[in-house]
């Protein structure tokens, strides 16, 4: 018997067998927070109701979505407790320190241009205790380092006069991390899709995909730079026949799926063509339409973190097997574990006990397994596991550039 679906998110379709509360991070760690089902499913009930009921808990979620991948009526239970959220805050203002942390674009931006004082000033203890009194940002909590340059600004420089001699095309949609913060990343994917005889472009017009901007209330906002983003995409894929690639998970997710199912900006038109890179290289070495070679004397043992919107995905397969094409690296696979900063939750105040928490079974997996790196898909996941283990976290695109051997993989694909 079919079943029919009376909302948008088929709350109707729980059958109330908590399967999601039991894998849920937070619930693990709290008892203020009862679970995805009875902030979901159950309070959806009563929100239709009185759409004035709103319970304070829903704060609590990471929108981790691992309610939605262990629900096996396919409920979408993280997108119910957003929409509440979303809901519930209309007509109210963003708080200072929420704005700030949203704003990867603008915060970004301005950080680069004095990148040596703005790191230097973040990591002084009375900086950091300023900013716990005044703005609740968590005094314990470690800010990522941001670049003196731009990834932008070294593409134009040094790169994009190269990538229209390649057959064949890409376009990448780098984020705020990548731009701001860690432009080897975008560095490495130029590298590594160049070897195989690809060239790497930039969209037309990119801002932050704004998973941090839902996250913190800003959805206007958020709804603005996603209409901005959808068009640059349909225009790399629609005009320009170029499938767009990216380099952190909880972009792609939010790209293909949060636009549509939170936002109400359509993307599923052009959502087959929204890839993380690992998953589009890889599919070319699996059809065969690729070389991977790679260095002889590469010696390397790393272990491999989920994250949690990669499972989502169920994308995870294609970082792991291609990192697994390396022959000197011996790849450990942890528990899929939430590392509990989720973005911007576990820089708040209130909230970095439980992020701590949740983190603390993966940051023992990661002791366990007496590896000198790990390696994720996800840039939050690397700030948090960095900051909680001492251990260096790399994305898998910069272990498998770092691992290549150039001139081979170039001789391997035909080029000169």
């Amino acid at each position: 018997m079919q079943i029919c679906n009376l909302s948008e998110n088929n709350f109707e379709q729980c059958t109330k067998c908590s399967i999601c509360t039991t894998v849920c991070p937070v619930a693990a760690v709290t008892t203020d927070y009862p679970g995805p089902k009875q902030a979901g499913p159950d309070g959806e009930r009563y929100r239709l109701k009185d759409p004035a009921y709103y319970d304070k808990m829903l704060k609590l979620c990471l929108n981790c979505k691992r309610c939605e991948v262990a629900c096996p009526s396919g409920v979408h239970i993280a997108d119910i407790i957003q929409k509440a959220r979303m809901q519930a805050s209309a007509g109210h203002r963003a708080k200072l320190r929420d704005t700030v942390l949203a704003n990867t674009d603008l915060v970004g931006t301005m950080a680069n241009l004095v990148a040596p004082i703005a790191n230097f000033t973040v990591g002084l203890k009375p900086t950091k205790l300023v900013m716990d009194s005044v703005m609740a940002i968590d005094k314990h909590r470690t800010f990522p380092a941001y670049s003196r340059q731009k990834f932008t600004t070294w593409y134009k420089r040094n790169a994009a006069k190269q990538q229209d001699a390649f057959a064949n095309h890409v376009s990448y949609f780098h984020g705020c991390y990548v731009n701001f913060n860690f432009p080897k990343l975008g560095q490495d994917l130029v590298k590594l899709m160049n070897a195989v005889g690809y060239g790497v472009h930039l969209l037309d017009k990119e801002q932050c995909c704004g998973v941090a901007l839902i996250a913190n209330g800003l959805y206007k906002q958020a709804k603005r730079q996603a209409k901005t983003n959808a068009a640059s995409i349909r225009k790399s894929v629609d005009i320009d026949h170029r499938t767009v690639l990216t380099t952190s998970s909880s972009c792609t997710f939010n790209l293909r799926d949060e636009y549509p199912a939170v936002l109400d900006v359509d993307t599923t038109d052009v959502r087959d063509n929204i890839m993380l890179a690992t998953r589009f290289i890889y599919r070319l070495v699996d059809e065969r339409e690729i070389k991977l070679v790679f260095k002889q004397d590469y010696k390397r043992r790393m272990a491999y973190h989920t994250a949690c919107h990669m499972q989502r995905m169920g994308w995870q397969l294609y970082s792991i097997e291609l990192l697994r094409m390396i022959p000197g690296l011996d790849l450990q696979l942890l528990e899929q574990d939430c590392c509990g900063i989720s973005g911007t939750y576990g820089f708040k105040k209130e909230n970095y006990e439980n992020s701590q928490a949740i983190g603390s079974i993966l940051f023992k997996h990661i002791a366990d397994a007496q590896v000198e790196a790990v390696t994720t898909d996800c840039e939050t996941c690397k700030w948090q596991i960095e900051m909680s283990t001492g251990l260096p976290v790399e994305n898998p695109i910069s272990v498998l550039a770092d691992a290549l051997d150039v001139e081979a993989t170039r001789a391997a694909n035909g080029l000169k």
